[in-house]
């Protein structure tokens, strides 16, 4: 496989997204140097910043190549010349859009270690602390795709180059692959009686008057009896902000409206019924705790909904309506909904089995490709209970990689080699427009040879 310029720059990207993972606990000794080790026009990389991302990148697993010093001095040097060139070429990267990635990435890390304070205690920093030490970083990971972007953003590949690409690999080179399916859902969620929800608001207003009057606390009433499993370990509660669009925005609006120590009267969400509390709040930051109960449904509703997807699948079948078609008008599934029904996962739509959950794994069984399941009673991730008919639109046996099955993929990989000998180019022609320096401890890497030969050419001129 070619090897270029800049090949490993996506490992330099997921260096940034690292960043994005929990921070190393204070008691945990981080590298510290400042030793000057490159310059590039007015930028600088230090080998502290070397050696913590190599630190950072063994500490989530990621193997290291053997001359992983000198090609993360490369993959750094490379984005400094790339944010130096955006700011030459005023690309816009706002504030804004840097503190809206810095509180994403904060809350991030207040969710998985479940409270902000605790946060605090295993960073050793405050949360402003933590927000200014990324600040720099997520601004230059910005800019310097940014400007990737202008290089090769406008670059297309051919049926022509992709045939030529694959040619050049070598047979027993080629990718295997599992055995692989596109699926379809059409799902609805019966809504419950007029009594089930009244009983859900009864239950929430008798748990709201035991915390209130202090029979029982919130966490225990909360891991007791809410129907939301991300929060039934944890009291309930959730970290939030005020701009998050992951929340249901009725729920996350009526957290701002309470005082500190307030519990709501209960509302309801697309999710349910909910009594929600105001832990503590911090400008458009705040700790909220919740107790869910979905009103559940009896046979009666979940036979009419059997009854309704029988019916749009006997459409389907005849050609009346086309699936996409059919999604849109009768599905309740959120997360497919706008995919045209169709389920994703690392890989677009194409799953692996043990991507299904185990009644759909079932579900294929017997089913042919083209086919439409017989409508099932299924519950969700939530618990949620409702009724789906399967639509299996392809399946692969395994195989190893060839153009017939796995031409996007292919022309994929094509495309991004494409690119990258396009930005290798662009770098030759802009190095030798810059400053150059490289420490003497790394000129013998083979990746600086060009750097090295650029601050050679700057310095005859």
């Amino acid at each position: 496989m070619k090897k270029h310029f800049l090949f490993f720059i996506a490992i330099f990207f997921f260096a940034f997204a690292v960043t994005a993972q929990p921070p190393v606990p204070s008691q945990t000794k981080r590298v510290v140097a400042d030793k000057i080790i490159a310059v590039v026009g007015d930028k600088i990389v230090l080998k502290s910043d070397i050696d913590n991302s190599l630190s950072d990148m063994q500490r989530q697993g990621i193997e290291i190549p053997e001359n992983a010093k000198c090609l993360t001095l490369e993959q750094a040097m490379g984005i400094k010349a790339l944010v130096l060139q955006a700011e030459k070429d005023s690309l816009p990267v706002t504030e804004e859009e840097i503190e809206v990635d810095i509180d994403n990435r904060i809350r991030n890390y207040i969710s998985q270690f479940g409270s902000k304070d605790e946060l605090e205690k295993i960073a050793g920093k405050s949360v402003y602390q933590l927000k200014e030490d990324f600040k720099e970083g997520i601004r230059d990971q910005k800019l310097s795709q940014a400007m990737r972007n202008k290089v090769v953003g406008d670059i297309r590949i051919t049926p022509k180059e992709v045939q030529e690409y694959f040619n050049k690999i070598p047979s027993d080179s080629l990718f295997l692959y599992e055995s692989e399916v596109e699926i379809g859902q059409i799902v609805i969620f019966p809504k419950a009686s007029r009594d089930a929800e009244e009983y859900a608001v009864q239950q929430l207003k008798e748990f709201k008057e035991q915390i209130e009057t202090g029979k029982k606390d919130f966490c225990t009433v909360a891991n007791n009896n809410t129907d939301d499993p991300g929060s039934k370990d944890k009291c309930g509660q959730y970290e939030v902000n005020r701009s998050q669009k992951s929340y249901d925005q009725t729920w996350l609006n009526k957290a701002f409206t309470l005082k500190e120590g307030q519990i709501s009267t209960p509302f309801k969400t697309r999710f349910g019924y909910h009594i929600l509390q105001l832990v503590s709040r911090s400008g458009d930051d705040a700790t909220v705790r919740h107790i869910l109960k979905i009103p559940q449904v009896t046979k009666i509703e979940i036979k009419e909904a059997m009854e309704r997807l029988d019916s749009v699948r006997a459409k389907l079948i005849t050609g009346n309506i086309q699936f996409g078609e059919a999604v849109n008008k009768y599905s309740n599934d959120e997360e497919s909904k706008f995919t045209a029904g169709m389920l994703q996962g690392r890989d677009g739509s194409f799953l692996t089995i043990d991507q299904l959950d185990k009644d759909m794994v079932v579900m294929l069984k017997d089913l042919k490709i083209g086919q439409y399941s017989q409508p099932v009673e299924y519950a969700d991730q939530t618990g949620k209970r409702g009724v789906r008919i399967v639509y299996l639109k392809t399946k692969t046996e395994p195989h190893r990689e060839n153009l017939k099955d796995d031409y996007n993929r292919i022309s994929q990989r094509a495309l991004e080699e494409k690119k990258n000998d396009a930005l290798d180019a662009w770098f030759i022609k802009k190095i030798p427009t810059y400053f150059i320096m490289v420490d003497d401890e790394f000129k013998s890497c083979p990746e600086m040879k060009k750097w090295t030969a650029a601050s050679n050419t700057a310095l005859k001129n």
